[in-house]
């Protein structure tokens, strides 16, 4: 069955584009994961986007995530709620000074709780200074990302009071494919 999907572009041209937003409540981290891990990535990836088609990456091997997670420059950031991972955003230094937020998202029981647009903010802004960790990079001039209908119904409007400006919009027709799906029982608590 084919389903219509609408991919939205968004950029940010400066590090002043970026609108912060306000830490939420209660015993919320945010810290990089610096041992790549395919194994908690392919979590992280699985939890965030089961619910919402993140199929992509599902039929990697092990080798292939760690070849990805060990590129220069990748990075991967953790939004921590007392302690248990609630979410993440990961980066992708491209040519020229171009940062790809490449993944990002709540693990759906942390939706709802305002933890996703400090992750965003704090994301974006480990974009902007992302050179400073990695010897040899360009200083980052543009920082972007994408997201479709089929993301979350607050992805958008998150990355809007960011500070994300929309660039390109395409629809496509695509092949609706089996997701794995929140896991059986679990909800938003």
């Amino acid at each position: 069955m084919s389903i219509t999907v609408t991919t939205w572009s968004l950029e940010q041209t400066s590090p002043t584009d970026l609108l912060p937003a306000a830490a939420p409540d209660g015993d919320v981290r945010i810290v990089r994961a610096e041992v790549p891990s395919p194994e908690f990535s392919r979590f992280l990836y699985s939890a965030v986007g089961g619910d919402i088609a993140w199929v992509d990456r599902l039929s990697l091997s092990h080798g292939q995530w760690l070849e990805h997670l060990t590129r220069p420059g990748v990075e991967t950031w953790v939004a921590y709620d007392r302690g248990t991972p609630a979410g993440y955003v990961e980066l992708d230094p491209q040519d020229d000074g171009v940062v790809e937020i490449v993944y990002f998202g709540l693990i759906p029981a942390f939706r709802g709780r305002r933890i996703g647009g400090h992750l965003l903010s704090y994301g974006a802004a480990r974009a902007w200074d992302l050179a400073e960790r990695w010897f040899g990079r360009a200083a980052t001039k543009r920082v972007w990302l994408h997201t479709c209908s089929l993301d979350g119904e607050h992805a958008m409007d998150n990355y809007l009071r960011r500070g994300f400006r929309l660039f390109d919009t395409e629809v496509s027709h695509q092949q609706e494919q089996p997701t794995p799906g929140p896991w059986p029982g679990a909800h938003n608590t």
